[in-house]
């Protein structure tokens, strides 16, 4: 297991449940919107849209790829981070009633009413997520439910878009309840809303016009007329729908009406004119004609935008802060591939961390990785650890029995000649193995990646020689400097610097050529002795042999003897 990738993914999961709620609503004739209100105030703290095709007939958004492009859009120009928490509303795909058994489970319910839902045509192309809820007016040995379904393919589809961006689909919720929601929180509808009252809300979209009888905040009953109501021109449509209505509201007597148009092709206010009812008409406009925004805005939101706010974006952005007994989430759906898991909200100091099962099983087992990997870290390194410490141990060791070794003769010697100063002696070992020492370092550190040392030499007198190639005049003027740079009273100087090569016929061959080179503070360089290799070379020619060379054009040999104090390198970098 990779232990780094591990920890990266602790710490994502862990801030995911601290990640932002950002709420979106595919709203037809006005397109997609983003919303955040500040509960606290009771305000809508951040709002933009853009326009969104939405395929009425199919009940889906057109193109996803377009969905994803205006999502980056409205994160960018919100200055919102992708990687946050999504509750989205869409329109209302179907919705109905049903009386089922009482002695039937919620299983078989479900079955049921998947049953019936396959029948219209939407769902004849995708498979159906289902919600339902009872609409507690049980009589007798049944009871009444209300249902309501989308497209799985299409909650999928967005889902995937918004995981691409980086963000997590968390909730999708339904306009319907989305706009009474809405109602409730805004207080628009506190009168109708109180317990007992029975009102009706009428509803105009594009499809038609629907009616949900409503006791306080309950369901009582629902109806749905289509019309095609884009296809009638100027007055034409309010008398189609005031007649149709007029005969719908003669079933559901109540004390209030509350008309309510989403689409720009009606005024709600002209609607419920001409509308003949004995209950009390009040009108709602979630369009073009709106006067007045639902909810007061920050100063965040532009003034442009503050009448496009929708109820049915209001609604979605309460979603988690609202008591409204009526909800539907669709990646709540047992049966569904895509279901949420529950999460868990866990303070910790001034942040609060969602965690769902599934993710505090993985963090647990990271949390025992994190703890164990010093022990598993130890355990692995140790015998390593050990063995460079007792080699270190070994040659102090052996320095020092050197050192010793090197003082007892000098007390010897000291005796012998009664003239002999033990301090000054010590003093010029110490000195001679310091500038040893700091020249080897001084090489160590300075060599380039493309120069090689084939002699190097110190004297006990400070003299110092160097000799070397490499491929380029830069290489050597950097190794040149940076010696130097480590020997400040050594006064080296570049003796020599010629390229190497025994004629212009392999100079030309051989390109790039290489640079031979002396370093030295001494006036004559003393060089190793050359090996004596004609006698070997005179056989192998005569032989038909040809002297090997190394990847340099150098002839290779045996190397010869140096005097003490003295190191002959090989030809070959010293990376």
């Amino acid at each position: 297991m990779d232990i780094s990738n591990s920890i990266t993914e602790f710490l994502n999961k862990l801030t995911a449940g601290n990640r932002p709620d950002v709420y979106l609503s595919v709203t037809p004739g006005l397109g997609l919107e983003m919303i955040q209100i500040d509960t606290a105030s009771h305000t809508v703290k951040n709002y933009t849209f853009r326009p969104l095709a939405y395929n009425e007939s199919l009940r889906e958004i057109s193109d996803m790829e377009e969905f994803k492009r205006v999502l980056s859009e409205m994160f960018e120009e919100l200055n919102i981070s992708p990687k946050c928490n999504v509750t989205l509303n869409l329109p209302t795909v179907l919705f109905g009633s049903i009386e089922m058994s009482l002695m039937l489970g919620d299983d078989a319910i479900t079955g049921a009413i998947t049953s019936e839902v396959e029948q219209s045509y939407v769902f004849k192309r995708h498979d159906p997520i289902v919600q339902w809820i009872d609409s507690n007016t049980n009589t007798g040995e049944n009871r009444r439910l209300f249902y309501s379904a989308v497209q799985q393919l299409v909650v999928e589809n967005i889902s995937a878009a918004l995981t691409e961006l980086g963000a997590a689909l968390v909730d999708v919720e339904m306009s319907l309840v989305s706009t009474l929601r809405a109602l409730d929180y805004t207080g628009l509808a506190s009168e109708q809303m109180r317990d007992g009252v029975s009102w009706n809300m009428l509803t105009v979209n594009t499809n038609g016009y629907t009616l949900i009888s409503m006791s306080g905040k309950n369901i009582v009953d629902y109806y749905e007329e289509p019309i095609a109501v884009k296809s009638y021109e100027g007055d034409e449509i309010y008398n189609v729908i005031s007649s149709s209505a007029q005969i719908t509201l003669m079933s559901y007597p109540a004390n209030y009406l509350l008309v309510i148009s989403d689409t720009d092709s009606v005024s709600a206010e002209m609607l419920a004119k001409n509308l003949n009812t004995e209950s009390s008409i009040e009108y709602i406009e979630n369009n073009k004609f709106k006067r007045k925004e639902f909810l007061p805005v920050s100063l965040d939101v532009l003034p442009d935008n503050v009448l496009k706010i929708s109820l049915q974006a209001i609604g979605t952005a309460i979603t988690k802060v609202s008591d409204y007994p009526i909800a539907f989430n669709f990646l709540s759906t047992t049966g569904s591939d895509i279901a949420v898991e529950e999460t868990v909200t866990i303070p910790i100091g001034e942040n609060e961390y969602q965690v769902t099962p599934s993710m505090a099983m993985v963090i647990a087992v990271i949390v025992d990785i994190v703890i164990l990997l010093p022990v598993i870290i130890a355990f692995l390194l140790l015998p390593q650890i050990k063995a460079q410490k007792q080699a270190e141990l070994d040659e102090l060791n052996a320095n020092i029995q050197q050192v010793e070794k090197q003082i007892a003769d000098l007390k010897e010697q000291q005796q012998i000649a009664g003239k002999f100063n033990i301090k000054s002696e010590i003093n010029k070992v110490l000195q001679n193995n310091r500038i040893k020492l700091m020249s080897y370092s001084a090489i160590g550190e300075s060599v380039p990646p493309e120069l090689w040392l084939t002699y190097f030499s110190t004297e006990g007198d400070g003299n110092i020689s160097i000799k070397g190639g490499a491929n380029s005049v830069e290489d050597v003027y950097l190794f040149f400097k940076n010696v130097k740079e480590y020997l400040v009273k050594s006064d080296l100087k570049l003796q020599k610097l010629e390229m190497q090569a025994d004629n212009v016929d392999e100079f030309m061959s051989n390109l790039p050529v290489t640079y031979d080179f002396e370093i030295s503070n001494a006036k004559a360089p003393v060089a190793a002795p050359a090996p004596d290799n004609s006698k070997n070379n005179a056989k192998d020619d005569k032989k038909g042999n040809k002297k090997s060379k190394d990847k340099k054009g150098k002839t290779t040999g045996q190397a010869a003897n140096v005097a003490p104090d003295k190191k002959l390198l090989s030809d070959k970098p010293i990376n």
